[in-house]
């Protein structure tokens, strides 16, 4: 269930943020999360049952290494508090996805991050990872 507007929000966004945030919402709408935008500052706030996921994205950008890292940034910093047993999500176009996984994937296990890519053509897809503990909390908290 959307809970707001396809179009809420979308202002303060950048470049193609918005399409890379409007099919992400799409997708977790349609894994029936319930999906909130601009909540504490977090891009995309979405609930399913008693998970929660906290998730930044960036479009395509003439710097996307650099956006990549900064969207890193904004994610650990915004994420509220009471979040702390929650997922977190980095949301970017595939053309970003080098740039997502310059983070090590120890680290992203331990601070439960996972990587979703946007294709131009609006399609998403989790992004597989070379670290075995990372398939299985993928596979057990997002299934």
């Amino acid at each position: 269930m959307l809970i707001a507007s396809p179009d809420e929000g979308i202002h303060d966004m950048r470049g193609d943020e918005a399409r890379v945030v409007d099919a992400f919402c799409r997708h977790l709408t349609s894994e029936e999360w319930t999906v909130e935008r601009e909540v504490q500052f977090v891009d995309v706030k979405a609930t399913r049952g008693s998970r929660t996921l906290y998730a930044e994205a960036k479009g395509r950008t003439e710097a996307i290494g650099v956006d990549v890292d900064t969207l890193y940034g904004q994610l650990l910093r915004r994420v509220p508090d009471e979040a702390e047993d929650s997922l977190l999500g980095v949301v970017v176009p595939e053309k970003a996805v080098a740039a997502a996984l310059r983070v090590p994937d120890w680290m992203r296990v331990r601070l439960r991050v996972h990587i979703w890519a946007v294709s131009d053509e609006g399609e998403v897809r989790l992004v597989a990872t070379r670290h075995p503990a990372e398939r299985t909390l993928v596979g057990g908290l997002l299934s």
